[in-house]
């Protein structure tokens, strides 16, 4: 079932197959159905939300229900389990102090001739965060969204996540949102959701940002409002890239691939190594962990075909074929991970050693798990507290500072013919009283 690959050619097509596989003929039809939601819910507003509701998730909604209650949040801590909410409180803190080590500085800086220019960071104004639904519940997506545009300093945060069977959010998603210091959150899930917080409606604000994973519905939805708002990324299905040598535990590597499997039948489960006993051994125990692991039929789907082992000749071999992936996550599951740390040059996360499995990424290292996929590593990067701010260039030129430069910008306006470039810094040279000539 998970195939093992030892020739190098076949290799690099087969992780180019694995990384362009959101890219079917299915996506332009779907494509089309996500514009015409879209523009419903930019003409008909909260109508078009409770019609959508209605047609896809199979729920009458009425308007005053989007919004989830403030008594309902209250009762989701009567619902968790202690050890559960002792766990979300520690991923708060661990999520919270990284990024509060990744906050920018405004700066200024005093040149010659009274000459100053600086940068100042501000937050956006409001931001939306998509927490998915659907097969299962992700207070962790709630978190790592969340807690960065908390740490950013923006003002309002609303958050969008699709209701259950019974019109009602998951306890631990609830609980989350407030812990994280969201309070204001509304059941409505899809293509629909993200037109929401892009256009605003008679309940739901418009806003800055959005940010948050979601199924392809909702990544093209994000695709399409971009320019109308700001968003983190197009994520795609998850995936994982493990490099191993002789010393990795096969048990280990087997559970990290199938962690990575077990999210949807399209996540990609890679492991290149240069042990072919190392190969074999995983092969067999990714078999055996499958035998009654309670996502079987869709752990089995995402293995099936998107799931590979590579035997290469070497851990430098190995390095390149990953960069030439670009992985959302990469694991060194070898003897001397930071050895080979500096010629892994394109990874959303990297993981090192065999105690690091991506599972802690995941939850509460710190770092955040929303990450570039489908090669977007190569020039894309997690999702931190810069989503949340933008930045103000600061510039002021005293008469002398500008009498200096003058002469270069008029040239360089003439150039361009922009004449009134030219004589905007000309007028201030000859005096302010100058008229232009007729």
């Amino acid at each position: 079932m998970l195939r093992i690959i030892t020739q190098r050619a076949e290799a690099r097509t087969e992780l180019r197959r694995i990384c362009d596989r959101t890219h079917d003929d299915q996506v332009i039809h779907k494509e089309a159905t996500v514009r015409e939601v879209l523009q419903a819910v930019k003409r008909q507003g909260d109508h078009a939300l409770l019609h959508y509701t209605s047609e896809f998730d199979h729920l009458d909604l009425k308007a005053e229900e989007l919004r989830v209650s403030g008594s309902e949040m209250d009762a989701a801590y009567q619902q968790v389990p202690k050890e559960l909410l002792n766990a979300i409180q520690l991923a708060c803190r661990q999520i919270e102090d990284f990024h509060r080590q990744r906050i920018p500085k405004s700066w200024v800086q005093f040149g010659d001739d009274e000459v100053v220019l600086g940068k100042r960071y501000t937050p956006v104004d409001r931001a939306g965060i998509y927490v998915p639904g659907g097969q299962a519940a992700y207070p962790s997506t709630v978190l790592m969204n969340a807690i960065p545009a908390k740490v950013a300093g923006v003002p309002r945060i609303v958050m969008m996540t699709p209701p259950s069977a019974d019109k009602g959010v998951t306890p631990a998603v609830l609980v989350a949102a407030q812990e994280a210091g969201i309070e204001e959150i509304y059941r409505i899930g899809g293509a629909q959701a993200i037109g929401a917080l892009a256009y605003g409606t008679e309940t739901v604000p418009k806003v800055d940002v959005i940010t948050g994973p979601g199924n392809i519905y909702v990544t093209l939805a994000k695709k399409l409002v971009y320019g109308t708002v700001g968003i983190d990324s197009l994520a795609g299905p998850s995936e994982v890239l493990i490099i191993a040598d002789k010393s990795a535990n096969p048990t280990y590597v087997a559970a990290d691939m199938l962690a990575q499997a077990e999210h949807d039948q399209m996540a990609a489960s890679i492991l290149l190594t240069d042990d072919s006993v190392l190969a074999r051994k995983v092969v067999d125990e990714v078999e055996r962990q499958l035998v009654d692991h309670p996502r079987r039929i869709l752990t089995e789907k995402a293995i099936a075909h998107y799931g590979l082992v590579v035997v290469v000749e070497s851990l430098d071999e190995a390095a390149e074929l990953s960069n030439e992936f670009a992985p959302e996550h990469l694991e060194l599951e070898i003897t001397e991970p930071w050895d080979l740390l500096d010629k892994i040059r394109h990874a959303g996360a990297i993981f090192l050693g065999s105690s690091t499995p991506e599972a802690v990424g995941d939850y509460l290292a710190g770092p955040n798990h929303t990450l570039p996929t489908s090669g977007a590593a190569r020039y894309a990067s997690a999702l931190g507290v810069e989503t949340f701010l933008k930045h103000s260039s600061l510039i002021q030129y005293s008469h002398t500072a500008l009498q200096k430069v003058a002469s270069a910008i008029e040239t360089l306006a003439t150039a361009e013919g922009l004449p009134s470039h030219a004589a905007s810094v000309r007028f201030r040279m000859r005096g302010s009283q100058e008229l232009p000539e007729a």
